[in-house]
């Protein structure tokens, strides 16, 4: 079984910011192969069924980003699982706005849900799912602020029309 942790903010003012990519996504997949998300614990949202032939837990963890781990370490001990069965999907500042790349174990270059998790699981060795969401366009833009601030209404169209590529290579990663 795979758990396949989507990073967010939880509640509307951060529904469509780009901190969110991971969620947006996560939500599509769910809705995609009918997995409800609709069970409370672990201090997120999470969904289990099956996904193109692959047991899947999906979890939205509800603390903000910089306790992520928090949730993903219970889910872990719950199920019994080992961070080798845990993908996470999030926003990358690092990649340009669109660009996609799986990412094998590593540090968390200042990410701060991925900093959480590494701490809290006390592991790095899990895969991620990286939605590049680009820098901000302004110099003098904090690196928060940008991350905090909703997607353009084309880049959201954007991203949701590439969230099947992104759902396949999600659960390519879930079937290995």
């Amino acid at each position: 079984m795979k758990i396949i942790t989507f990073l967010g903010n939880p509640g509307r003012k951060y529904k469509k910011t780009r901190h969110n990519a991971g969620f947006i996504i996560g939500e599509i997949l769910a809705e995609e192969f009918n997995i409800n998300i609709g069970l409370k614990k672990f201090h997120s949202m999470y969904g289990r069924g099956r996904a193109r032939g692959n047991d899947v837990v999906l979890v939205f963890p509800q603390t903000y980003m910089n306790k992520s781990g928090v949730s993903v370490n219970e889910v872990l001990q719950f199920f019994n699982e080992v961070p080798d069965n845990l993908l996470v999907v999030h926003d990358e500042i690092e990649l340009p706005f669109g660009e996609i790349k799986v990412k094998a174990g590593g540090g968390h270059k200042g990410h701060n849900g991925l900093r959480s998790i590494i701490q809290n699981i006390n592991s790095a060795e899990f895969t991620r799912i990286r939605i590049g969401v680009g820098r901000p366009g302004h110099p003098d833009m904090e690196v928060a602020d940008y991350l905090l601030s909703g997607f353009s209404k084309e880049e959201y169209a954007g991203l949701t029309d590439m969230a099947p590529e992104i759902i396949d290579i999600i659960l390519t990663e879930a079937g290995k």
